[in-house]
Parts: structure tokens; C-alpha cells; sequence
């Protein structure tokens, strides 16, 4: 018998007790070897799990995802570099444009980048984020580094994982335009979060973004989250823009100042399922060298001037809770929140609910009133903290209609605090009347004022028979002083990007919130609001997302806590 080895490379060949072995078996052997060599060589040290790419009938025939009504919340950064590669599956995943592969799913822009030559790394990144969010995979990060970024800022991809799209340093990268910065029409699936956004000065293009339907069909406009940016100076209308059939946006933990004319800071219009939380509103336009010709509007709007031309008919299940909004230097016809506001035959919002703000009455600009609503219904109205002089032609609320408006119905407010420490409660200046509420009985149907705290700074609270609503329609009222701190020294958290900090001193725009929350939300520890909210109309978190107690929550929008 024969004695041989083998190994790759290399055909050792031994003697036998006759000598050598044939030829004829020697050439097959050495064959044999080197077509082993030949196929190691072909082969990877570790075979790549096989991406499927669909095809366009298999997309077409792809079922439609069932959205959750709350957005899908999408890691932070230091989440998604701590997660794991996810485990490839057979569902397909669609997007709009080619996609680039990255090992770590985590892509770069710079404004050293080139959309030209770069590849997505972080030595070798892209330049703009719009080319960077048309080339990633579903659950990709793009990290933005800092810097100015001049241009128009295009969203149109759609993932249903989601992909983020981030400061890498919060704040420090800063997206300027003398256009709409911001566009999400087609887009599906993205969050943008930690960026310094506005116009670039006077004579910009309309909003500083927009979130929209375009395509009519209910997939653009949707899943998308703006988080933690300071949007501010529009110098064209409105700030946000949410309209013509967007759904599932979640706006929250931004600042918000500064919006032009008759326009908003937030504005929902013809949308669905939006929720806006956790964000600041105030407005100064001295500090941003603007004039206050004090002809601005409410800083949120929810409404529909569209009619059918989208899928919805009314905004509905909109959310608005834990903000604070401050420094009114808008118009005397406007509120700080408006549900409703233009002349349609419709109802223009429904299924609304506004719920552990703080709204604070600090400027001496008049405001028509802190809250409002036109030929809307179905509207919940809880456990805010109105609080400060505010001057206004209705302290709490203004109900009322436009030409063609449907009457409102179904209006109700529940564990809320209105709180005048200056004893001037809805008084439009020195010497003038009282006046709690504007609500002429022939414009709203159905209302339910219950177990609400009043304090007129030991003044009576107004009451007026020509309205329809005052404090005497609340079978449990509670008048008394909920201890609210006062607001003489409240400043004004603009961003100062040389300093890297917001004026009050804060690095972050929850430390803003929490400050503002905790100098003027928090009641004193005998104060007649805790322990007296009807718990039948309470959420299950206050204004700082503290869990109330379930027995006996507090009136407002902060739950005390025992030192």
C-alpha cells in the first residue's frame, strides 16, 4: 500500500514497496490537490448573510403595516451603537433608492463631505443629508457633524424599522435656508433630532419645515419624529407645518421662538394622530433683532382649510401635552393654543386632547385668551396650569365660531388651575373689567367645566350671564391660592450656539424645560390643589411624566412631590 499526505497547496507523494507511484495516479492526484487549492482560495473566511432585495412585483404584493397610533420611539445614538446586528429576515424591506451597506448600519455627513466621492464614513463622509438619507438601510444612523449647512434639506425615503438622522454634537450643527429648510413629503420612517434649524433672514420661502402627505396615498408625511431642535426665526409663516394628510408625527423635547406674521409655531392642519410633548414655546424677536409688531399667532394651531382635497376631513387624535409656553408677543385675537380657526362648513379638529401644560402669563403683550376653539367637537381640556398676569380679553378660554363654522360641541375641562395672582383675571388693561371667559351661548352646544382651582389674587372670580361659561357651571370648584411662584425673573432660554448654552445657563433643552417647570408649575406643599383633581379625569403622568397618585392626584399640571 501506498503511503501519502495532503495538504492545501502542496501533494506529498511517498513510496510504495515497489517505488514511486505511477504516473498515471500521480497526475490525477496533483489534479485533485489543486482543484482543492483553487476552490479554498474562492471561499470567504465567513460566509455574508444574504441581503433580500425585492422585487417590484414582490413589493406591490407586500401587505400594509398596521401603525400603532403613538410613533414607534427610535434609539438614540448610544443605543444603536450598543445594539447588536439584527438577525436577517425573510420580510423585505422597502425603500425608495438605492441602498449602501455599512457593517454598523451608522453613516457620516460633513461639511468637508463630498456626495461625489464619499462613501458614508466617517473618513470619508457625504455632505448633505438629503443624499445621505436616499443611500442608508432601513435602521441606519446618520451622524451629522458640526457645522453650517446652507441648503434644502430633502427627505423623501421610506423605512418602516426607521432610520435617525442626528446632531453628532447636539445643537452644533445648524441648518440654514432662505427657503423651506426642512421637507418631508414623501418621506416615511425618519427622525430628526439635535439640530439648530431656521431661515436664513428676511425674505425666506414659506415654513422652516414641513411635514406633508404629497402623493395623497397615506404613505409620505408619516412616521416621523422631530426631537430635540431648537426651531426658531422663520421669517415666511409658520415654523412646523404638519398638513394635507401627514400622519403619525411626533414633535417633541424641542424649543420653538420667533415665527412671522399671522402664523404658528406648530401647525397641524388636515393631519391625524400627532403628538406634540415635552416642548418650550416662547417668542422673542428683540433678541434675535427683530421688530415685535405683535401680529403673530397662537404658538399651536390645529385645524383643516382643505376640505376633501386629502384623505381627512378635520385634524383628529391630536395630543398635546407637557409643554411650556410662555412670552406671548403675538396678536390680541390669538391664544396661545387654538383648536379650529378658519371659515369652513366642517369640523375642523375633533378628538382632541390638551393636557399637562404650563402656560404662563409673563409678558404684558394682550393675548385674546390663554386657550381657543372654532367649529371644532370632542375637545378634552385637563389638568393645565394657566398661571400670571396675562393680559387678555378672556383669561381662560375663548369658544366661538367663524362664517360657516358647525357649532362647538362637546367641549370639556377638567382639573385645570387658572391662576391671576395680580387680582386682574381676562382684564385687557389698567381700569378695565374682569372677564373669565368669551363664550357666546349660540356658538357652543355642549360643554363640561368640573373640578377646577380658581385664584383671582383674592379678587372674585368674573362671572358675566351673557356667557355661556363661567365658574359658577363647576359643581366643585375650588377657589383658592395654588402657591404658584411668581414670574419677575423668568429669562427668556434663548440658544447661544458661541457659548454652547441657552441663556438661562442650561446645555440641553430638558434642562430648560425641567427649570422652567420646577420655578413656576410647582405649587406650595399647602396648597389647595393637591390631593383634589377627580381622578375619573386624570392621565396617569404629570407635567415632568411623574406618575400621579391613583387615588387622590393633584390639581394642574405638576403632581406634587414630598421633599
Amino acid at each position: 500500500m501506498a503511503r501519502f499526505s495532503l495538504r492545501f497547496g502542496e501533494v506529498v507523494v511517498l513510496e510504495n514497496k515497489r517505488g514511486l507511484l505511477n504516473g498515471r495516479f500521480l497526475a490525477l492526484f496533483v489534479l485533485a490537490g489543486l482543484s482543492l487549492l483553487f476552490l479554498s482560495s474562492c471561499l470567504p473566511a465567513t460566509t455574508p448573510v444574504a441581503t433580500l432585495v425585492p422585487t417590484e412585483t414582490a413589493v406591490t404584493k407586500m401587505p400594509t403595516a398596521i401603525i400603532p397610533q403613538t410613533p414607534t420611539v427610535i434609539p438614540t445614538v448610544e443605543q444603536q451603537t450598543e445594539m447588536t446586528a439584527p438577525v436577517a429576515t425573510a420580510t423585505p424591506t422597502t425603500v425608495s433608492l438605492p441602498i449602501v451597506m455599512n457593517n454598523y448600519k451608522v453613516f457620516y455627513v460633513a461639511t468637508t463631505g463630498s456626495d461625489a466621492t464619499g462613501d458614508g464614513s466617517q473618513s470619508n463622509p457625504w455632505a448633505t443629508i438629503s443624499f445621505a438619507s436616499d443611500q442608508v438601510v432601513d435602521g441606519a444612523t446618520i451622524l451629522v457633524q458640526p457645522g453650517d449647512y446652507y441648503g434644502y434639506v430633502n427627505l423623501r425615503a421610506q423605512f418602516d424599522e426607521g432610520i435617525l438622522i442626528t446632531s453628532a454634537v447636539p445643537y452644533q450643527a445648524r441648518l440654514r435656508y432662505n427657503e423651506k429648510v426642512v421637507n418631508c413629503h414623501l418621506c416615511r420612517g425618519i427622525t430628526l433630532e439635535g439640530f439648530d434649524i431656521a431661515h436664513s433672514g428676511p425674505g425666506a420661502g414659506r415654513y422652516v419645515i414641513q411635514i406633508q402627505d404629497a402623493e395623497g396615498l397615506g404613505n409620505g408625511g408619516r412616521d416621523f419624529v422631530l426631537r430635540n431642535n431648537i426651531i426658531h426665526d422663520s421669517y415666511n409663516n409658520d415654523l412646523v407645518k404638519v398638513n394635507n394628510g401627514a400622519s403619525q408625527v411626533t414633535i417633541e423635547g424641542n424649543i420653538f421662538y420667533n415665527q412671522t406674521g399671522s402664523d404658528s409655531h406648530v401647525d397641524v392642519n388636515s393631519a391625524t394622530h400627532i403628538t406634540i410633548q415635552d416642548n418650550v414655546f416662547f417668542n422673542d424677536f428683540a433678541g434675535s433683532g427683530r421688530i415685535n409688531n405683535n401680529d403673530t399667532g397662537s404658538f399651536i394651531v390645529v385645524k383643516d382649510s382643505n376640505g376633501s382635497s386629502d384623505q381627512y376631513l378635520g385634524s383628529s387624535h391630536i395630543i398635546i401635552r407637557r409643554n411650556v409656553l410662555f412670552n406671548w408677543e403675538g396678536l390680541d385675537s390669538n391664544a396661545f393654543i387654538v383648536i379650529g380657526e378658519d371659515s369652513v362648513n366642517y369640523y375642523q379638529a375633533y378628538n382632541v386632547l390638551i393636557e399637562n401644560n404650563l402656560l404662563l402669563g409673563n409678558a404684558n403683550n394682550q393675548a385674546r385668551a390663554a386657550f381657543g376653539v372654532k367649529g371644532s367637537r370632542d375637545i378634552i381640556f385637563r389638568h393645565n396650569t394657566i398661571v400670571g398676569d396675562l393680559p387678555a380679553k378672556a383669561f381662560a378660554m375663548r369658544l366661538n365660531l367663524q362664517a360657516n363654522n358647525l357649532i362647538n360641541s362637546n367641549i370639556a375641562f377638567y382639573n385645570n388651575i387658572w391662576s391671576d395672582p395680580t387680582g386682574t383675571m381676562g382684564a385687557e388693561g389698567p381700569g378695565l373689567p374682569n372677564d373669565f371667559s368669551d363664550t357666546l351661548p349660540s356658538e357652543t352646544e355642549s360643554f363640561v367645566l368640573l373640578n377646577n382651582l380658581y385664584w383671582n389674587g383674592g379678587a372674585a372670580i368674573p362671572v358675566d350671564s351673557s356667557e355661556l361659561i363661567n365658574i359658577t357651571d363647576d359643581p366643585v370648584a375650588l377657589v383658592g391660592n395654588p402657591g404658584l411662584a411668581g414670574q419677575g425673573g423668568l429669562v427668556l432660554p434663548r440658544w447661544d450656539a458661541g457659548n454652547g448654552r441657552f441663556a438661562d445657563n442650561a446645555t440641553t433643552i430638558r434642562e430648560v424645560f425641567n427649570r422652567l417647570v420646577l420655578l413656576y408649575g410647582v405649587f406650595a406643599n399647602n396648597s389647595p390643589a393637591i390631593d383634589q383633581a377627580n381622578p375619573a379625569f386624570s392621565p396617569a403622568e404629570d407635567i415632568l411624566g411623574v406618575p400621579r397618585q391613583s387615588g387622590s392626584p393633584d390639581i394642574g399640571a405638576y403632581e406634587y412631590q414630598s421633599p
